[in-house]
């Protein structure tokens, strides 16, 4: 399969993904959701991916990318068409928990799809080049979610992003002969412990850095809606500051091919966490939409420029046969973060107001870049 056909089935479903928070998030807020209650609800998109990527990576290392790219689109498209067909507060317990998993296993698919091509020094390229379908997603969704709540409701807003993931199993369902085989349960022999993943020095870095950043990720479509919500901001306001966020992964990205031949992964990680950790400690004194535009734009730099280095330090550091099972691992550890955070900032967010979430989110960022910094040492 071409890159440029993984990068467009990555635009497709991240879209339907990131959007859904966004909705999922105003939704529950419009139906007098308290802080907590949205938080429960962004854990739940984590909740059964925290319990099955390992697993899953496992899978798709057996049995090819194909068969669990299909039924993950068609899953995330039917998780998206509940609270269409059901509205009310209790579909988006159930959409959270199926469009979570289900772009859980389209991830770790697309991963392994990417890792194959090429050899390693094309990985890094090839990464870069397959997060820029991330960052796409990533603008069109919440910017499309806020202005579809806006003209219509929220209801339809869950119907026009159902449409990404089906047009993404068309075109899947056009390519699947382009997609590469399993590798067979034969191939792997002998028991298959994840702690022996764990116990290699590169994977545990790597997993660090992957986790703190995916937390600052994840935590900013979780905050932003509350933040903007709480300073009177309307949905369709939300998703142009949130718009800003994705527009800069998207730039920083198209430099990163050039970048990614010039720097060493580990300078490129510490520098995210630094730029990422800044932003956040600054959030909860600007209240300006183009202020709130700027920082999100800074975030998104930060965070939205280390991704291809980390996928390419995973990946070069798998062993043979397992690179599923390394990004399940890495899905796994996220979403247990991601499942846990949003419940405990949620709660603080209730009891405290949103400026200690942010400055709490900083403090791990910044803490993080000194660990990196200390990698990208003994490194060199």
């Amino acid at each position: 399969m071409k890159l440029a056909t993984v990068i467009l089935l990555t635009v497709l479903s991240h879209t339907g993904f990131v959007g859904s928070r966004v909705v999922v998030s105003l939704y529950a807020i419009r139906e007098h959701a308290s802080p907590f209650t949205v938080g429960m609800l962004m854990a739940l998109y984590a909740l059964l991916p925290m319990l099955l990527a390992v697993s899953a990576g496992r899978y798709i290392d057996r049995v090819g990318p194909l068969r669990p790219m299909l039924v993950s689109a068609l899953v995330l498209s039917a998780g998206l068409l509940l609270p269409f067909a059901w509205p009310g507060l209790a579909a988006l317990f159930v959409a959270a928990v199926l469009i979570g998993t289900a772009f859980m296993n389209y991830h770790v698919a697309l991963n392994q799809v990417v890792g194959a091509m090429g050899g390693p020094a094309d990985r890094a390229v090839n990464f870069s080049w397959f997060a820029l379908g991330f960052s796409i997603g990533g603008f069109c969704g919440p910017m499309l979610a806020g202005f579809a709540i806006d003209a219509t409701s929220h209801r339809t807003a869950f119907l026009i992003l159902a449409l990404f993931p089906l047009a993404g199993l068309g075109l899947l369902l056009a390519q699947r002969h382009h997609l590469p085989a399993g590798k067979g349960a034969a191939e792997h022999g002998g028991e298959r412990r994840v702690m022996d993943l764990l116990r290699e020095p590169r994977l545990r870095a790597a997993f660090v850095a992957s986790g703190l950043l995916a937390m600052g990720w994840d935590l900013y479509t979780f905050v932003v809606p509350i933040h903007g919500s709480r300073i009177g901001l309307t949905a369709s306001t939300i998703g142009v500051v949130m718009g800003s966020f994705a527009a800069a992964t998207f730039a920083v990205r198209l430099v990163m091919p050039a970048l990614s031949r010039r720097l060493r992964e580990w300078t490129v990680v510490t520098a995210a966490l630094a730029i990422s950790g800044s932003a956040y400690s600054l959030f909860p004194f600007v209240t300006q939409v183009p202020l709130l535009m700027a920082l999100s734009f800074l975030l998104g730099i930060g965070l939205g420029c280390a991704q291809p280095m980390i996928m390419a330090l995973l990946y070069a550091s798998s062993p043979e046969g397992r690179q599923g099972e390394v990004v399940g691992v890495r899905t796994t550890m996220l979403n247990a973060s991601h499942t846990v955070l949003p419940l405990a900032f949620g709660a603080l967010g209730s009891a405290l107001g949103m400026g200690p979430v942010f400055w709490a989110m900083s403090v791990f960022l910044l803490s993080g870049s000194l660990f990196s910094h200390r990698r990208r040492r003994r490194a060199e």
